[in-house]
């Protein structure tokens, strides 16, 4: 499977057939089914989700959207949240790299489709690897919330990385906000910096570091979007490849599943992570490597932005390229192929090659 392949066929079925389920080729391991009309269940629909309060407030807004289409669902107990524990978030003194990546805030929730305790599952898009198991898709993603970085200080004492003075120490478990502030001042200390949104913020008031970053999209989902001292452009904190969205699983076989989530899927957001997904499995990108993309559409056009670094920020390499929505998984692939030719194969085998303690800056070269 290809990420580059079917793009046309998604926009111009979703113009013309909205009453039919269209899969999304990025996502789908398979060809594309289609579902016709609503089912009438006899039984609930299972949405499948961590328990963070980030996570819940994700489930609790695709229950609603859910809701808000289809009045069986409205009913007593037609929908039910079932919520489960992932490696991941059990897991928090060590940082992801170390665990083994991505995969481990999914892992369970892909066990639990598979084997069908739940119907559906609801996931923060950039935590989704971009290869899913067999007999599972991804084919809905809600609308997207703002993706930019929020830049938080204790006391809002100050407003931007800039502001830091040398030496300030930022709490972060994210490589790709490591290297971005690194190459903005080296002698500032990146520290792993895991857990909920809620543990995070109380460790910033407790000293712990000096400053954080957080998806401003996660503040605002629970309403916490007055924590931010600032909210960083692209220029500052490129983000990360899929931030902001919620994507939807189910599995490949569930026109029921294909039949409700299909209703709630918005084009736009859509196009713009499969260039991003797109981008980053050109890439092949593992934990070890910070990796940015971000795609947005004006005036009708996709213009994405790329970049890939080493951890301590002293190589950088970025791209810009426009093109039409209906190239989307083209253009994101294509830019990720050309950052990997210029970084050349010297760049990837050190990421490959060396240690988490060395990344993480925590063993003297």
């Amino acid at each position: 499977m290809k990420l580059y392949l079917g793009a046309a066929l998604i926009v111009s079925a979703y113009a013309f057939t909205p009453s039919k389920v269209v899969l999304n080729p990025t996502f789908m391991s398979g060809t594309n089914l289609f579902a016709e009309g609503p089912a009438s269940p006899s039984d609930p629909l299972r949405i499948g989700t961590r328990g963070s309060p980030l996570a819940l407030a994700q489930a609790y807004e695709t229950r609603k959207r859910l809701q808000e289409k289809f009045p069986e669902l409205r009913e007593d107990g037609a929908i039910e949240i079932c919520v489960m524990k992932t490696q991941g978030d059990m897991i928090l003194d060590k940082s992801l790299m170390e665990l083994g990546g991505k995969g481990l805030f999914t892992k369970e929730l892909d066990t639990a489709l598979l084997g069908n305790e739940v119907d559906i599952c609801v996931h923060s898009l950039k935590d989704v690897p971009t290869w899913l198991p067999d007999g599972t898709i991804l084919p809905c993603t809600l609308p997207r919330e703002d993706t930019n970085d929020a830049f938080i200080s204790k006391d809002g004492k100050y407003k931007s990385i800039s502001e830091l003075p040398n030496g300030s120490v930022i709490g972060t478990a994210s490589l790709r906000r490591q290297a971005q502030i690194m190459a903005q001042n080296p002698t500032l200390k990146c520290v792993n910096f895991r857990g909920n949104v809620q543990t995070r913020l109380r460790k910033l008031d407790d000293g712990v570091v000096d400053a954080t970053l957080l998806a401003i999209a996660g503040l605002k989902r629970m309403g916490m979007q007055d924590c931010a001292t600032s909210v960083l452009d692209w220029e500052e904190m490129l983000p990360a490849v899929s931030q902001g969205a919620i994507g939807i699983q189910c599995r490949s076989d569930d026109t029921r599943a294909l039949t409700y989530i299909n209703a709630l899927n918005h084009l736009e957001t859509l196009v713009c992570v499969e260039c991003e997904r797109a981008f980053l499995e050109a890439l092949d990108g593992n934990c070890k490597t910070p990796i940015a993309g971000q795609a947005r559409i004006i005036n009708g056009e996709l213009v994405f932005r790329g970049l890939i670094a080493m951890p301590d920020g002293s190589k950088k390499f970025e791209i810009s390229c426009t093109g039409p929505m209906e190239e989307a998984a083209k253009l994101g692939f294509e830019a990720g192929a050309k950052l990997k030719s210029d970084a050349g194969e010297e760049f990837f085998r050190m990421m490959v090659e060396m240690s988490p303690q060395q990344v993480l800056g925590q063993l003297t070269k």
